[in-house]
């Protein structure tokens, strides 16, 4: 899921369709300034928001999560006959609208941590978003040297590593400032199991403080049909 691209797409779409950051926000219950953070690449909507400017737009999902767009420069004040037949035709002809995936909400019960994410997954692929995730268990005061925070598949005993964000710099950081900017964003994962349940993801967080103090948190992913 290449954030940039997908952020291209969005900013193509407002633009051709004559809204600007606002008025497209406001279609989709969201700020300007996410609508601004994804055309710049710097996040993407939530799942269930893709779906939807997918459905608003007729938008082929699957090509949305695979970020494939195709360029066409045109001088629309020499080209606005051509220009409309080729939106017209795109629109009748190629623009296919994919509904074999399916679409599931990710969060967590446990009480020290709140995660938001989503998924997107057919019987060939899946695309898993994860952000926001926060600490809410107290007061962790530790500077951390390394932080490792990995995502979980878990199959029966079978145990995959879908992702891994980690922290290892010579400047100490709280878990605060490391759950601030932790993210995952996975494209094309093959699962091994038929399909994602409620306890099928989770996330470890491995921690060494600057006096080589280790914490080690396990964080249950609750996954959901979307509403």
């Amino acid at each position: 899921m290449n954030q940039e691209k997908i952020g291209k797409i969005i900013k193509n779409i407002r633009i051709q369709n004559h809204l600007s950051q606002r008025e497209f926000a406001e279609k989709f219950g969201v700020t300007y300034q996410a609508v601004s953070k994804w055309e710049n690449g710097k996040n993407i909507p939530d799942i269930v928001v893709l779906k939807e400017i997918c459905r608003e737009y007729n938008l082929n999902l699957d090509n949305l999560l695979d970020a494939k767009i195709s360029k066409i420069k045109l001088n629309w004040l020499k080209w606005v006959i051509p220009v409309f037949i080729l939106i017209v035709a795109t629109f009748v002809f190629l623009v296919i609208r994919n509904d074999d995936f399916e679409f599931k909400t990710i969060s967590t019960g446990c009480e020290d941590f709140t995660v938001d994410g989503s998924i997107a997954y057919n019987n060939k692929k899946s695309s898993i978003y994860i952000s926001h995730i926060t600490y809410c268990g107290g007061n962790d005061n530790h500077q951390y040297k390394s932080i490792n925070c990995v995502l979980y598949e878990t199959n029966g005993k079978i145990k995959t590593e879908i992702g891994r964000y980690n922290y290892l710099n010579n400047q100490t950081i709280t878990l605060e400032e490391f759950l601030a900017n932790a993210s995952f964003v996975v494209t094309n994962y093959v699962k091994t199991c038929e399909m994602y349940s409620k306890d099928t993801l989770h996330l470890e967080i491995e921690a060494v403080t600057n006096t080589n103090e280790e914490f080690f948190y396990k964080i249950p992913l609750r996954v959901e049909d979307c509403e």
